[in-house]
């Protein structure tokens, strides 16, 4: 064992909360077996219907033809929508589409794929990609609200979400899908779906099926819904386009020796669209033109499977699963920034000097002197890169029966890869100032054509520059058998145990060395992990109306010692009509694999995500408000004052585990027939969190993190820690509505209303062990989404899902409604214009028809009443609304058709 090993090896009690231990066991291993255990487990002792479906844990169940009903067409729009869930908005960052049960972070909700894990996303290997899970395999989606869990491990303290894919399928089926929306611009998706299969398990023995499903995306460009972040709109939130001076433009800004104020020869006309005119006589670049709504992104899956009766009691079954995504991400054009520590200079001797040859004009007080330009190199356009991510695994399931044993054994062999290209527009950052130094490149127009020859010999397009690998390989086996009669029936014994290896390695090549526009760096990180668990259940029928189970894990991290977590659940039917039942749990996370043994660099790698004031070099301004501060004497002002600063991210091999405790306690209630609801509390506690700072606490209190603002021999900012670090701590705690209502059958159809909702009562960041701990309900939190992304968490108050469905013969109908409620925004602004983000409650509409043989058609209306965006005066959205949380699309129409033959 190794130091770390050594130094956190000890054992940690935990109470692990699972459903009753044959069900659990038989959910973790397919979807079949899964609904005969529990059917055998949850009828005892129950005369209600859909009562005796509640099970001790809280469980949200949705069916693939919900997806349809509700006018999705990708699992993010499943995850953010579901009301527990806290998840972003794919972005920029390539990452993908993930999950954020209860707001803890995406690396606190375990992702499955029918009960067993899948290999993680390759850069920050943490978390699954949901956009590389083939959509139509899927039967349903089954969300575990409670945290932790004894029989897939411990580490998922927010959650678990369990996708479960059909079991088999007969015949060929054939989907096509189109979303257009109502306003021109991009945005709009296309789906095709192919399955097909043949053979019964239960009739021929055997069975087997495959299906290939197909989805893209178009980007939809910020110019196309220039309403969103208009002139006018932004300088009401207090951040108009216009705060910030000197800074990279085209045509370039620029300072001299002896005058760090920066000028712009076209100051009076910027050279629309490229750039607008700033303030201070400078130009600005223009972020509605270069802006990105919403990434380019596509989505390829496939998925077979194979089942052989073996005999009457044993069966064997294969899977495979590829999925393959991609996302372009885009981001102003290339920057002319220092390399080595020198900067872009424009010698006298250039024909594009102002009063030169080269046309630009001339400006009082430039008598030759070098200039220091800040210039975006606009003739490439945006700079794109692609990022593309495969996850395949392959598993093998034998289940069956030994005497009064039933049995499962599984092999799971993941493999996942990320690779970013270089798509458009980068440009070799040495190759510009040479430009610039030689006189063939033009910092304040677009170039004649020398320089467009001399560019393209420049450019890096198709480039490879990172690639990231992480592998999954886990055996697991599981038993179970009654062991003597109960009270209220037969008590029963799980028994189960499992092994993974895990690794990753994370290289970002050579050639970013050269592409200084990023800030990047060349690097290696590589690491494994082998964890082996124990575990057993016992489910004890105490009565017919009491139920209560009860289970442990024992867990071996090989580089973070052993760790046991026990777990207790109970549900006990009062009367006839309420039903209880509660849970008690530990958790435990080791870091990532990313976080313990991702790259570390010495220096900086990458860039804030938002425009800060450096508090050291353009202090005076109110603490966390960018634009405010005043640059020091001999500093320019583009440089340290409302600008993107230096930031380092990457693993820290000082990190610990981080632990959770938390419970639930709910009650199921049937007044009538037609009337079900449910109530459940939970709560959470950690401590030792693991997770990034956001951004805005370092200039909230610059002194309080000094220690963090990492500064070179002349005083000038290096970079800012934004590594992963141990916190304090966070509590959370909310209650889960639930309620069902079935009209009572007419002629007019079969009519139901669902609310599925949740209250947040808590959710207190601590930032270091000891301080005070800050309330975050309703507002930006003190803690991030971890290496997925360094804006803060986001928590509302109250989050429903509300569906209201109509039948009658062929037709369906369903309305419904995403509801978030109003937040208080992060006003790091001037105190004028601090106020709330509106609730955001979108409506879509589906109408659906099955008159035509083998055929199902599906018509749909997208954000019916054609909501806008919450608008942010957040530092990090510059398009003025909440791109994370909320579409900017607006109303759109969506045709779906299926033909089986």
């Amino acid at each position: 064992m190794n130091k770390r090993a050594s130094m956190q090896t000890r054992f940690q009690p935990r109470l692990v909360l699972t459903s009753i231990a044959l069900a659990a066991i038989a959910v973790a291993n397919g979807a079949a077996a899964q609904e005969a255990a529990m059917q055998r487990i949850e009828v005892t002792g129950s005369s209600i219907k859909r009562l005796a479906n509640e099970e001790a844990l809280p469980v949200t169940s949705i069916k693939a033809e919900e997806f349809t009903q509700r006018g999705m067409t990708t699992l993010a729009d499943v995850m953010m929508a579901l009301p527990q869930s806290a998840s972003l908005a794919p972005s920029n960052a390539g990452s993908g589409t993930n999950i954020n049960l209860r707001g803890l972070g995406v690396n606190r909700t375990l992702v499955l794929l029918n009960g067993r894990r899948l290999a993680n996303e390759a850069i920050s290997a943490g978390y699954a990609n949901l956009d590389v899970i083939p959509f139509s395999a899927l039967q349903r989606v089954e969300i575990l609200r409670d945290g932790a869990s004894s029989l897939y491990g411990s580490d998922a303290i927010g959650g678990v979400v369990n996708f479960i894919t059909k079991k088999e399928f007969e015949g060929v089926q054939v989907t096509g899908q189109y979303v257009m929306p109502e306003r021109s611009g991009g945005g709009d998706e296309r789906r095709a779906t192919l399955t097909f299969g043949k053979g019964n398990l239960n009739r021929d023995g055997w069975s087997a099926y495959a299906t290939v499903d197909f989805h893209d995306r178009s980007r939809l460009a910020a110019r196309d819904r220039a309403e969103f972040s208009s002139d006018e709109l932004l300088a009401s939130l207090g951040r108009p386009r216009t705060l910030g001076t000197g800074g990279y433009a085209m045509p370039a800004n620029f300072t001299t020796a002896t005058n760090k104020n920066a000028q712009n020869p076209y100051a009076a006309t910027c050279a629309e669209p490229y750039s607008t005119i700033g303030a201070k006589n400078t130009c600005t670049l223009n972020s509605n033109e270069y802006g990105t709504a919403l990434y380019e992104n596509q989505q390829i899956g496939f998925y077979a499977r194979a089942a052989k009766q073996i005999s009457e009691d044993h069966t064997f079954t294969v899977e495979y699963t590829r999925g393959q995504s991609y996302i372009i991400a885009t981001r102003n054009p290339t920057q002319a920034v220092a390399v080595n520590g020198v900067s872009a200079i424009l010698p006298s001797s250039s024909k594009w000097y102002p009063g030169n040859s080269g046309g630009v004009p001339a400006m009082a007080g430039i008598n030759g002197q070098p200039l220091t330009v800040t210039w975006s190199v606009a003739d490439y356009g945006l700079a794109a890169q692609k990022d593309k991510q495969v996850n395949q695994r392959l598993a093998f399931v034998d289940e069956g029966k030994f005497g009064e044993w039933d049995y499962r054994a599984g092999l799971v062999i993941g493999l996942s890869d990320r690779e970013n290209f270089y798509q458009n527009g980068f440009l070799e950052g040495q190759g510009l100032l040479d430009g610039l130094k030689n006189g063939i490149l033009n910092p304040f127009g677009l170039q004649d054509q020398a320089g467009r020859a001399y560019l393209d010999t420049l450019t890096v397009n198709g480039v490879k520059n990172r690639d990231s690998q992480t592998t999954y390989k886990g055996v697991d086996f599981s038993a179970s058998r009654t062991l003597f009669a109960m009270s209220g029936g037969d008590a029963a014994i799980a028994l189960g145990a499992d092994a993974s290896h895990q690794t990753t390695r994370d290289d970002k090549l050579p050639v970013q060395n050269g592409i200084t526009y990023l800030n990047s760096t060349m690097s290696h990180g590589e690491g494994q992990r082998n964890v082996y668990a124990l575990y057993a259940e016992l489910d004890l029928p105490v009565t017919s109306a009491l139920n209560v189970n009860l289970a442990v894990r024992d867990d071996y991290f090989s580089d973070f010692g052993n760790t046991i977590n026990p777990k207790a659940s109970f549900r006990w039917e009062a009367t006839k009509n309420v039903m209880f039942r509660g849970s008690a749990n530990t958790g435990f996370r080791a870091p990532t694999l990313f976080d313990a043994y991702g790259y570390r660099l010495p220096g900086a790698t990458g860039k804030t995500s938002a425009r800060w004031d450096d508090p050291q070099l353009c202090p005076g301004g109110t603490p966390g408000v960018t634009g405010t501060g005043t640059a020091l004497p001999g500093y320019v002002a583009s440089e340290v004052c409302n600008v993107q600063l230096p930031k380092q991210v990457g693993s820290n091999d000082g990190l610990k585990p981080e632990k959770s405790k938390g419970f639930t306690l709910g009650v199921v209630v049937e007044p009538t027939k037609s009337l079900t609801m449910s109530f459940d509390y939970w709560n959470i506690r950690m401590k030792d969190m693991l997770a990034n700072l956001p951004e805005q606490v370092y200039f909230q209190d610059p002194a309080k993190y000094a220690h963090l603002f990492v500064r070179n021999a002349d005083g000038t900012l290096a970079f800012i820690n934004n590594t992963t670090m141990n916190l304090g701590g966070q509590k959370a705690a909310g209650i889960d509505v639930s309620a069902t209502y079935r009209f009572p059958r007419s002629t007019y159809g079969d009519f139901k209303v669902e609310l599925d909702g949740t209250y947040l009562t808590q959710f207190d960041n601590q930032l270091f062990e000891g301080e005070e701990w800050v309330n975050n309900v309703g507002r930006f939190g003190a803690a991030s989404n971890g290496t997925t992304s360094s804006f803060p968490i986001i928590t509302y108050r109250w989050k429903h899902v509300l569906k209201m469905s109509w039948a009658l013969g062929d037709w369906t109908a369903q309305a419904t409604q995403n509801y978030n409620s109003k937040y208080e925004d992060q006003n790091l602004v001037a105190e004028q214009y601090w106020r709330d983000i509106n609730s955001y409650k979108p409506w879509n509409l589906t109408v659906g028809y099955k008159g035509f043989k083998n055929t199902q058609l599906t018509f749909g209306i997208t954000n019916v009443f054609d909501s806008a965006p919450p608008v942010t005066n957040h530092s990090g959205y510059s398009f003025g609304y909440l791109s994370s949380a909320a579409s900017p699309i607006g109303r759109s129409y969506n045709l779906r058709a299926s033909y089986t033959f």
